[in-house]
């Protein structure tokens, strides 16, 4: 019996270690996506911001230019940009 209980406990240990190592890659790559989601919504606003300083196109700050910005990044400014100067928005 004792040997039974020996290779239980390393299959169970086997286990555990390979979710472990599984569990921190899968926590790695969701940190890594998340700091370039976050770095990409803080550069958008940031040219919204440098963009409202030119006189030439003034695109009002409100929830939905924020959201575009945000999510969009330095591309969604770019639209932004883009349909203002086309008169759509």
């Amino acid at each position: 019996m004792e040997i039974l209980e020996i290779m239980t406990y390393i299959v169970i240990g086997t286990f555990i270690i390979t979710l472990g190592i599984f569990g921190i890659k899968m926590l790695l790559k969701l940190g890594k996506a998340s700091l370039s989601i976050a770095f990409n919504m803080i550069m958008g606003l940031i040219f919204l911001f440098i963009v409202n300083l030119f006189p030439i196109v003034k695109i009002p700050i409100n929830l939905l230019t924020i959201l575009v910005a945000g999510f969009g990044g330095i591309f969604g400014v770019g639209i932004l940009v883009i349909t203002k100067s086309l008169g759509l928005y």
